[in-house]
């Protein structure tokens, strides 16, 4: 190996290192980013209505926060996927997914327009700053603004790093020729965008690239803004790859994101070959040495291409349900319907997976309350049909179990701040109990059959007092659902009010049914199966008030 080849090969391994540093440090950034939003970032989907600006300005802060244009669009998919966004509602988010997407290069262009504290010189004192607060703070939130610092400091040192590779270049005719050919052919421009992008899976990184090659070698404007166009193809890739395996509504809104960003760059690359050839050829000649000035462009391009499209968002659902065609089949088996709602994509922004998991697991304890009532109609009205839809609900129900534990288990290992540690752990513990509820509802309805089979009759009386203790139960743990779904400390204090009003009450009938046994009013059989009711109700109010336990733990 010849002195010439060794000098490519270690400016090539210096490109790669800086670029991996850059995407290193955004991607811990955005993490640090996501943790110290938190909570907060949950509360954006209360407002995305049907409202298209809110849609926009969620579409643009989510992007923004966690810096990355496609893993927003990867994330509308699943969250169309799982039937908690409409087309309506995506196509607002993917507008404004694309203007949050250009903040990554204003960050970059920093270099430029901080005059004092250039971040390129200051990113090692960054670093060592946030080091500092990582290791040696006690505060959660201080370490979520040093993991933030040091993705800071690594993304301007990795960027240097690719700066500096590039450098002994700057002056090559292969270079300069390259660049001038995509400025002529914008085809070959665009191309070279969406390529590059499609590779990396970030429009924001190859955008980042395109400034740290454009401050150190030619590159006229025309290739500059042709191979930005292309940019915002590429970055439909990570989305369109996403659907596949999603639900026709989820693919039409990969399709959404595709359109948008083809109509809009077809747009401005006509209107780019207008200006270029005819209007002022001069300054497509212009070297773009300044990031600012490919910052401003690139905002400029998205701001407008929103502008102009978000009047025919109707018109882009329309289209996208003409390129897929057909419905969805109708899948009533509750494993098929878990598995759409914990979408694996959805994990991209682990605050929205959080509150999705929160959802799946109200779900899972709506199903558990209503086998509770079901058995205990099943038993007051002898119906053994009631009985085995008990028994088929009780299997969904565990099968939920399993997969809403699996899916914990994935969120857990993403990036979550403290509090919302917490919540996976209760949610955990919740799941366990309302799995409980259903093996109690499945206890009741075993003795309902039992009851049946052995045509046992209870007194007037003893099914009086069978429907005033599965009443309470049965509103204790709809009440502990809900305190879990709206976190509502008052609902947890009335949990606790309930359970104790249920433990007065199995005492009470215990004692009644022991004196009708004695008085002969009920016999031994009877008597066994009554006792075995009351107690499992008493255990489904003693699960309720766990539920509610761990709302209040995460208040308080």
């Amino acid at each position: 190996m010849n002195e010439l080849t060794k000098e490519y090969l270690f400016t090539f391994f210096a490109f790669i290192g800086g670029f991996g540093m850059f995407l290193y440090g955004m991607n811990i950034m955005a993490e640090g980013l996501q943790k110290s939003a938190g909570n907060k970032m949950k509360n954006l989907l209360s407002v995305l209505t049907n409202n298209r600006f809110l849609a926009v300005s969620v579409g643009a802060l989510v992007t923004a926060i966690i810096q990355s244009s496609s893993a927003c669009t990867v994330m509308v998919v699943g969250f169309v996927n799982a039937g908690l966004f409409n087309l309506s509602q995506a196509v607002g988010v993917i507008m404004g997914a694309n203007i949050g997407t250009t903040i990554t290069s204003w960050i970059v262009s920093s270099q430029e327009w901080l005059v004092f504290f250039k971040p390129s010189k200051m990113a090692p004192l960054a670093i060592g700053a946030g080091a500092l607060l990582l290791f040696f703070s006690k505060s959660q939130r201080k370490k979520q603004i040093g993991e933030i610092i040091i993705g800071f400091g690594l993304l301007f040192i990795g960027l240097d790093y690719m700066k500096h590779a590039i450098d002994p270049f700057k002056d090559s005719p292969a270079f300069t020729e390259a660049f001038r050919i995509f400025g002529r052919n914008p085809i070959l421009g665009i191309l070279t965008g969406a390529v590059v992008t499609a590779i990396i899976q970030s429009s924001s990184a190859s955008v980042s690239i395109l400034q740290t090659v454009a401050t150190v070698t030619f590159v006229p404007w025309s290739a500059a803004v042709y191979i930005i166009l292309g940019q915002n193809i590429g970055t439909c890739v990570t989305a369109m790859l996403s659907s596949i395996g999603a639900n026709k509504t989820a693919k039409r809104a990969a399709y959404i994101h595709l359109l948008f960003n083809v109509i809009g760059t077809v747009i401005f690359a006509i209107l780019c070959v207008i200006y270029f050839k005819w209007v002022n050829p001069n300054f497509g000649n212009n070297v773009a040495v300044s990031m600012v000035g490919i910052s401003i462009f690139h905002t400029i391009f998205n701001i407008a291409n929103t502008v102009i499209l978000f009047p025919f968002a109707d018109k882009l659902v329309i289209l996208s349900k003409k390129i897929v065609r057909g419905k969805d089949k109708v899948d009533e088996n509750e494993e098929q319907i878990a598995l759409r709602h914990l979408d694996d994509r959805i994990l991209e922004t682990p605050s929205f997976a959080v509150e999705n998991a929160i959802k799946e697991v109200v779900h899972m304890g709506d199903l558990a309350i209503a086998n509770a009532k079901l058995a205990t109609r099943a038993i007051i009205e002898k119906d053994i049909n009631k009985v085995d839809k008990v028994y088929k609900v009780e299997k969904n129900i565990n099968k939920l179990e399993r997969l809403i534990t699996e899916y914990l288990i994935k969120i857990s290992n993403s990036s979550l701040n403290e509090s919302q540690h917490k919540i996976i752990t209760n949610l955990f513990h919740t799941v366990n109990d309302l799995e409980r509820v259903g093996d109690h509802a499945e206890n009741i309805a075993e003795l309902a059959e039992y009851f049946i089979n052995n045509d046992l009759k209870f007194s007037e009386s003893a099914y009086n007092e069978i429907e005033s203790i599965s009443k309470l139960a049965n509103e204790t743990i709809e009440l502990a659902v809900k305190s879990r779904q709206n976190d509502d400390v008052d609902l947890v204090r009335k949990v606790e009010q309930n359970e104790d009003l249920v433990d007065e009450l199995e005492d009470e009938l215990r004692e009644k049914h022991i004196r009708r046994l004695a008085q002969n009013i009920c016999n031994s059989t009877t008597g066994v199966v009554f006792l075995d009711l009351i107690s499992n109700y008493e255990r489904i109010s003693d699960h309720a008030l766990n539920v509610a336990y761990y709302v209040r733990d995460e208040l308080i």
